[in-house]
């Protein structure tokens, strides 16, 4: 458990580097904000990119914070949001992060990309590399009454075709709790990338899919996201019953995907929960909403898992772990 005595702790996101013991260090970055806002809600508004280090996924060595906002005006000066980090040929890591503005009223969301190293030190990638929505296929500010222009929360990965962005976002039609799909983004070096058409359609129970992550898990394609109780429609949420953390299995990464067949993984106060490998075969950590009278703002264990086709994500028997 990563539960900081200071800060509420939510949505993270991992990377994987060999240790010096021939074991491997797990990076964790994830959001936190000060305790003292006192109102968890308000935690939204004021986050740092923190960052901690385990061998487990359940000692953590807490390093100072990886990303803040940047100088006004940037698309990032009033929040760092939810990201995702891979490395590239060359060695170096690049994350990718969602950021908001003051000059859009915090309201509309891009993504935008740093670069470091040693994931200890990062730096910001020129401007000019900021994605938005394109309104082709995803919804805008203003189209409905939804309350922002989602394209958040970058899911980075890589195929024999090159570089994908997987996004949180909303499909330009559609009934407003069900607009919710999975933008996709293409590049060929993490530079120059072309927004495409979405990998899931719409109309599909949820009003968006958070905190998106692919993983082939035990030879099965499986998608993961989250989306809150009160973004389902009528019918997710007559199927589901509340809202948590959903998963979906597919033919290959890329779907396709039938967002209407995910199924919620039984756990009441998992959010934003990521697959991450240990030796000993898939876990999956997330952080602990805790219940209506008080946000526990901790990242959980993690929970050993595997992947059955067609069903999703279940608990994996520890007894006879899995490996891939």
């Amino acid at each position: 458990m990563l539960r900081l005595p200071d800060s509420w702790v939510w949505d993270s996101w991992y990377a994987a580097e060999p240790a010096g013991d021939g074991g491997v260090r797990h990076h964790a970055f994830y959001l936190r904000a000060s305790r003292g806002l006192r109102d968890p809600e308000r935690r939204h508004r004021h986050p740092f990119v923190g960052h901690a280090v385990s061998g487990d996924l359940q000692t953590w060595e807490v390093l100072p914070d990886a990303l803040a906002i940047s100088e006004p005006p940037a698309f990032d000066d009033w929040t760092t949001w939810t990201g995702s980090v891979a490395r590239d040929d060359d060695g170096r890591w690049w994350m990718a992060y969602t950021g908001s503005s003051h000059a859009d009223e915090g309201l509309v969301q891009r993504i935008g990309f740093a670069v470091s190293a040693d994931l200890l030190v990062w730096d910001k990638a020129d401007p000019s590399s900021v994605i938005e929505a394109d309104p082709r296929w995803y919804e805008k500010r203003g189209d409905t009454e939804w309350p922002d222009e989602a394209w958040r929360d970058p899911f980075l990965l890589r195929d024999e075709d090159g570089w994908h962005l997987l996004v949180t976002a909303r499909a330009n039609e559609g009934p407003v709790l069900g607009r919710g799909v999975v933008g996709h983004v293409t590049s060929p070096d993490l530079r120059e990338w072309t927004v495409q058409p979405p990998i899931t359609l719409p109309d599909n129970g949820f009003g968006q899919l958070e905190v998106v992550q692919v993983e082939i898990v035990d030879g099965v394609p499986t998608m993961v996201f989250c989306c809150m109780a009160a973004q389902l429609d009528e019918v997710g949420l007559a199927r589901h019953g509340t809202g948590g953390v959903f998963s979906v299995t597919g033919d290959s990464l890329l779907g396709p995907y039938d967002i209407a067949s995910a199924r919620r993984f039984p756990h009441d106060s998992l959010y934003a929960a990521r697959l991450v490998r240990l030796e000993s075969g898939w876990q999956l950590i997330g952080f602990d909403l805790g219940t209506e009278e008080a946000f526990a703002g901790e990242l959980v264990d993690p929970i050993p898992v595997t992947c059955r086709p067609g069903v999703g994500l279940v608990r994996a028997d520890v007894s006879h772990p899995t490996r891939s």
